[in-house]
């Protein structure tokens, strides 16, 4: 039987526990596979779980259930497992905003997707006919409801469509693979897409020597995550809690440049959302502030325990995790030293690299990091002149945040982070052809 999820409170309500919470979700996807320049496959996959957050004697317990499932025996379930954690502060929304959107996103048809599909690989095909390329489309609804015995019953469904287009070459020992996709609340523009994999393959046409030692580096906004992927832990009040983030006493301190500010903004781009997992309203926040830290974020026993406004950043990742601190749309903004798109940024420079895609990303809250260049650009004489190969790069990320000299205007969304490319100065380049 499907569960009811007014039926899962009342039981557990009438078996002792003090208090419960249910996270209801229901996915539908319809994804479409290119693969080797042809359409592959089609699918469609549905998705339907329930978990269930009770306190019985203050002690809370959480199980999951995916399909049909006895109301009474995942009430059983989650008491069972309440009893192997410590006494806890009950912690639950009795109310959030009235008024917000039931619905966000457009769907789009599988035929819509497949000619998307097609067309992208067309036009890739059509300048290097040698290429094999793989492409894929997704078109995904999913409806969240929360409710609990407080009160508070809340839910939307949220829709969205993501396009991806890759393209290989292989000349002699010469491989190549680039990538680029796009994640929009309805159409998703297959020649944009198209254009900026084309755009890699021009760029990719000789084979350039890598410069060496201290030069600028141009960030692609993708090869950007790995820097603004570190402050996103940074400045998370779980980090505050462990004592471990490096800004622990920074608020009203400047911890990267000022030429940007960091906030989140719940009614903007594709991951807009009108309250977090737990009920807890998204509120537009201004992180950092012109290089200046404003403060943290959490969930509500987070925020509680820092003593700070709980600021809808509660999140569960999915049904079987507690919610915890998450940030849901990152926008990363300049007020100044702002140069147009990345070839308007590589004429600027005598000499430096583009940095597209990276390897071996498991940078630390210490910001030290070394990577490999997956895609990487020479740029020579403000021109780019060719792809780098076995190429290293090394520094430490808050270091680097404090030397980006000029910003691009346009900004992509990767993930949810919304961010434009940069110039880095002075960051070690090691090749083992310099």
């Amino acid at each position: 039987m499907t569960i009811e999820s007014e039926q899962l409170l009342e039981i557990a309500l009438k078996s002792g526990c003090e208090a419960a919470e249910v996270y209801e979700s229901r996915s539908t996807s319809r994804p479409v596979f290119f693969e080797a320049n042809r359409l592959k496959q089609l699918e469609s996959i549905e998705s339907e779980g329930v978990g269930l957050r009770i306190w019985k004697d203050s002690r809370v317990g959480l199980a999951i259930a995916y399909g049909a499932v006895e109301a009474k025996d995942l009430v059983e379930q989650a008491i069972a497992l309440s009893a192997l954690n410590e006494p806890e502060e009950i912690l639950l929304r009795n109310s959030t905003i009235v008024d917000y959107p039931k619905l966000c996103g457009q769907e789009v048809s599988v035929e819509q997707m497949v000619d998307w599909g097609k067309s992208a690989i067309a036009q890739v095909l059509n300048r290097y006919p040698e290429a094999i390329c793989g492409a894929e489309w997704e078109c995904s609804r999913e409806m969240v409801r929360i409710l609990n015995s407080q009160g508070l019953d809340c839910g939307y469904t949220d829709i969205t469509v993501d396009g991806s287009l890759s393209a290989e070459l292989t000349r002699g020992d010469d491989f190549l693979n680039v990538w680029y996709g796009q994640s929009e609340r309805g159409n998703v523009n297959p020649e944009v897409i198209a254009q900026k994999v084309l755009q890699y393959l021009d760029w990719s046409k000789k084979n350039a020597k890598a410069p060496s030692g201290k030069v600028p580096v141009i960030f692609t906004g993708k090869a950007a995550d790995l820097l603004w992927g570190v402050v996103a832990i940074a400045m998370s009040g779980r980090q505050v809690q462990q004592k471990a983030t490096p800004w622990l006493d920074k608020i009203g301190k400047p911890v990267i440049s000022d030429i940007f500010t960091v906030s989140q903004h719940p009614d903007f781009g594709v991951y807009s959302a009108p309250f977090d997992d737990e009920g807890t309203p998204t509120q537009e926040v201004t992180w950092i502030d012109r290089g200046t830290l404003q403060g943290f974020y959490g969930d509500m026993r987070t925020c509680k325990d820092l003593g700070i406004v709980a600021t809808g950043n509660g999140f569960r990742g999915d049904l079987g995790n507690y919610p915890s601190p998450g940030l849901f749309n990152l926008a990363i903004s300049a007020k100044e030293n702002i140069q147009g798109d990345i070839v308007e940024l590589a004429a600027t420079l005598k000499n430096g690299l583009i940095v597209d895609q990276v390897l071996g990303d498991d940078t630390d809250l210490s910001g030290d990091f070394s990577v490999n260049v997956d895609l990487g650009y020479r740029v020579k004489n403000g021109k780019i002149v060719g792809r780098v190969k076995d190429t290293m790069l090394s520094g430490n990320v808050y270091t680097v945040l404090n030397q980006v000299t000029t910003v691009a205007s346009d900004r992509q969304w990767y993930g949810s982070l919304y961010v434009p490319a940069m110039i880095v100065e002075g960051i070690s380049i090691t090749s083992r052809d310099a």
